[in-house]
């Protein structure tokens, strides 16, 4: 019996707008209270951003796409060479915030695209929810459920980033005569780090000829949810013990006042665990179980929030004996900025773009997600 095999055979981006440089985010953003923010500048200097893309309509701030339309949008991409959107069997999304609570994500791309029925499945997360996405379309092929499937990953952050968000709570300081009333830093410094845009997958069971494909050889996701508690996080809050209290056990007025439903980061959290955790110690089960070695790898695409983990995450490498150098890596964050769960499947398609590839040259992708502190790795070969 000859051994099945899936391949990424066809790739899509969609980045809405034109770009948006670090001078003027915060008119588009709005500004908190009337005031400038004063962690912008230090937050841009540290995350390495220089550009970035939003949904919402600079003058207005209004947005002009939903998520769903967005990632319809990076399917339609995916159009051509004998395949048509009534040809795709199976739908995969991930995204990290939906436009909506119910239903899924994924019946409302279905929607957006009216192409014939097919099964859709949605998968939630943070930045991990563009793997697990793309995880379960993969299993699907290989197990033969499905013939194609397609794969997507979107984020469209910036209406949740946008100061109107924050009028209620920034009231709320005025009324508690706070001396210099401003939202927390772990609400305000996700406002210049996160950018809108989606990719789309198309997965086969045959490489295409004529072209490149990219062989999934294996995806491996891990979560150290026992022994670590929630660092990213929305529609929730902490208590002093750490747990979470959810948008349902609060009320309307304290959803408001407390920024509830903004996206929090716990910053002390992050910087003391998230390499650790999401590469370090899944790394050393990853390179046992598959094998791995530095020489083995041609290209490393990391996604990375910020350009301050990027020593970090080389020192990692360095310890866990996977050294990769700098000239192989892959990153597009200071032109896309960080784009989440899409950014993987972003960097993949503008590495296949760049015709840097070559047949035979081995990729392995790497994928952090700080909300409970997971990591995910992916290894593609070219054919």
């Amino acid at each position: 019996m000859s051994e099945l095999f899936v391949y990424i055979t066809k790739t899509s981006t969609y980045m809405p707008g034109e770009a948006v440089d670090n001078d003027t985010m915060e008119s588009i953003l709005g500004y908190v209270g009337g005031r400038p923010s004063r962690s912008r500048q230090v937050v841009l200097r540290n995350n390495g951003i220089k550009q970035r893309y939003y949904v919402l309509d600079p003058q207005t701030g209004i947005p002009r796409f939903t998520n769903a339309q967005i990632t319809a949008e990076a399917i339609k991409g995916l159009v051509g060479d004998g395949f048509t959107l009534d040809t795709m069997e199976c739908l995969s999304t991930g995204t990290t915030m939906p436009d909506q609570l119910m239903p899924n994500h994924g019946v409302m791309v279905h929607g957006e695209l009216g192409n014939k029925p097919c099964e859709v499945v949605s998968t939630a997360g943070i930045c991990l929810a563009g793997l697990t996405a793309l995880k379960y379309a993969y299993l699907s092929v290989l197990a033969g459920a499905s013939r194609n499937a397609v794969a997507t990953a979107s984020e469209v952050p910036s209406p949740v980033l946008h100061a109107r968000n924050f009028d209620a709570e920034n009231e709320a300081l005025v009324a508690q005569m706070a001396a210099r009333p401003e939202i927390a830093f772990d609400k305000d410094f996700l406002r210049w780090m996160l950018s809108d845009g989606a990719g789309a997958f198309l997965l086969e069971n045959q490489p295409r000829a004529g072209g490149l494909s990219l062989r999934i050889d294996w995806i491996d996701i891990f979560s150290y949810a026992n022994e670590l508690p929630t660092c990213m996080y929305a529609g929730a809050e902490k208590a002093e013990d750490d747990s979470l209290v959810g948008w349902k056990l609060l009320t309307p007025e304290e959803w408001a006042s407390r920024s509830i439903f903004a996206i929090k980061q716990d910053v002390r959290l992050l910087n003391e665990n998230v390499v650790k955790y999401t590469l370090g110690k899944p790394l050393k089960e990853v390179m046992i179980k598959r094998n791995l070695s530095p020489e083995a790898i041609d290209w490393f695409l990391p996604h990375m929030s910020s350009e301050y983990f990027r020593k970090p995450i080389a020192e990692c490498l360095e310890n866990t004996e996977l050294a990769i150098p700098q000239e192989r890596w892959f990153t597009n964050l200071s032109e896309r900025g960080n784009t989440g769960s899409a950014s993987i499947y972003i960097m993949i398609h503008e590495l296949l773009e760049s015709g840097r590839l070559h047949k035979g040259q081995r990729v392995l992708c790497f994928v952090p997600e700080s909300g409970r502190f997971s990591g995910g790795f992916m290894h593609l070969t070219v054919v």
